[in-house]
């Protein structure tokens, strides 16, 4: 191993601290048109960083949305490529007056780093950047392994362009595994990696009545209403013990194995303090017959995110609205297939269509579930990197959240991912007061160090 990068990394701690707050102070929000020209900035930002600290042919590369930022070092001949993948865009950081410190100035407290995109993903996109920066100051120039770096910024809003790349272009990415850093460990301290994502698809329902608002006074009672005729069909999705109501939803499950289950019984979980300090609620729903972690990382759902429409002003306005929405998603398990599930959904709302109304069923994204093998080298050495850094066994867990990337690298680059995350679970990502743990900032950066030079040192087949 070595102690050149090391050090190299734990010398510059500051720095690479004071450039990560640079690049969280660009509100590269990708969902609102008013930051395109902000998100086009960080990318250009992190072209120079990538340039600067010695990768090649660094480009930005146009998609229809934002840029994609693309580089590369392929001179280890023999050696395994590894295609590094992160995004550096946003969620937008509202409400903003449930902030502690203002979501784009980044600010310390009690060892985090608060900031929109702290830890989702640019701080540990960046751990990326500065590991390799460590091993190229530490070996002249060089790296132990071939890389390609890709970072998207359209991550928070579907990457269509990113996937289109990937489809149309596999040539330019092809490697021999992908790392991606946009997942957390199960506990503080606990070195974690992900080996399975639920998959997704994210919906809008819209309803249409009569032709014009209408005044309810003079039409309430007669004229349909979209707002009764959404609550109508979405109350009928799933029952009362949270099992979803769509024919043919289960019909293709994979559980997992006995020995999955088996290991996560052993996880440090406390389901009371699950409840109280991380959901805030008075009681847990969903599928009783299921444990928890079941229910967040392998069983399937349906959710509602939000019915805009209608009059939500200050004040009283009677109105009947002509149309309402309705933003609904399902997190999917391996072996659904997102076209076949939204396929069972539409044809099954458009059967709870309520009289006078007509409904509109539309699929705004999605991706694929996924379960990664851990007998592969990649998986191998992460699991002792971490462990060399952590001093711990390394844990396998699966995330109930979705990155549709790792479906898209597979499909079309044939290629296994390495879910090396270092966030933790009350680091509120897509919430107020979002925030990075500084020191897994450094321990991600040396875990990765050491990750490459395993790999780069081990005699792996290379594509």
């Amino acid at each position: 191993m070595s102690i050149p990068a090391l050090q190299f990394a734990r010398e510059n701690q500051s720095r690479f601290l004071e450039e990560l707050k640079d690049l969280l102070r660009i509100p590269s929000v990708s969902t609102l048109p008013e930051h395109r020209g902000d998100v086009r900035r960080a990318a250009e930002v992190l072209a120079l960083e990538l340039q600067r600290i010695g990768l090649e042919n660094v480009q930005l590369i146009e998609t229809t949305g934002h840029p994609l930022v693309y580089a590369d070092w392929l001179h280890a001949a023999g050696k395994p490529t590894c295609l590094c993948y992160g995004h550096y865009d946003v969620q937008p950081p509202d409400p903003l007056d449930e902030w502690a410190s203002p979501p784009f100035e980044p600010t310390e407290r009690n060892g985090n780093l608060y900031a929109r995109g702290a830890v989702d993903d640019k701080g540990q996109m960046y751990m990326h950047v500065k590991a390799l920066e460590s091993l190229l100051h530490a070996h002249a120039g060089k790296l132990p392994l071939n890389v390609r770096v890709i970072l998207e910024g359209e991550e928070e809003v579907g990457g269509e362009g990113i996937a289109q790349f990937v489809r149309e272009h596999p040539e330019q990415l092809r490697a021999d595994f992908a790392l991606i850093s946009d997942t957390e460990m199960f506990a503080p301290d606990l070195p974690t990696l992900c080996v399975g994502l639920r998959g997704m698809i994210y919906t809008e329902i819209e309803a249409r009545g009569a032709a014009t608002d209408l005044h309810s006074g003079m039409y309430g009672g007669a004229a349909p209403n979209p707002f009764f005729a959404l609550c109508q069909v979405l109350a009928q999705l799933k029952d009362a013990d949270g099992r979803i109501s769509i024919p043919g939803f289960y019909d293709a499950i994979t559980a997992p194995s006995t020995q999955e289950l088996k290991a996560w019984k052993s996880l440090p979980f406390n389901e009371e303090e699950f409840q109280h300090k991380e959901v805030g609620s008075s009681a847990l729903t969903g599928e009783s017959k299921y444990s928890v972690l079941e229910r967040l990382w392998a069983r399937p759902t349906l959710e509602v995110h939000g019915m805009p429409g209608g009059f939500t002003g200050a004040g009283a306005k009677t109105v009947i609205p002509a149309k309402a929405l309705a933003k609904v998603s399902m997190r999917l398990v391996p072996e659904m297939e997102p076209q076949k599930i939204f396929a069972l959904y539409k044809r099954y709302v458009e059967s709870l269509c309520p009289k006078g109304i007509m409904l509109d069923v539309r699929l705004i994204h999605s991706g694929d579930p996924i379960v990664l093998r851990v007998d592969n080298p990649y998986v191998q050495a992460a699991t002792a990197a971490m462990r060399d850094v952590f001093g711990k066994e390394t844990v396998f867990v699966r995330s109930g959240g979705s990155i549709p990337i790792v479906g898209d690298f597979e499909r079309s680059l044939k290629i296994p991912s390495v879910m090396m995350g270092f966030g933790l679970p009350d680091d509120n990502l897509h919430a107020p007061n979002e925030k990075f743990h500084i020191a897994n900032f450094y321990r991600g950066i040396e875990s990765l160090i050491r990750f490459f030079e395993r790999l780069g040192a081990e005699k792996i087949g290379a594509a």
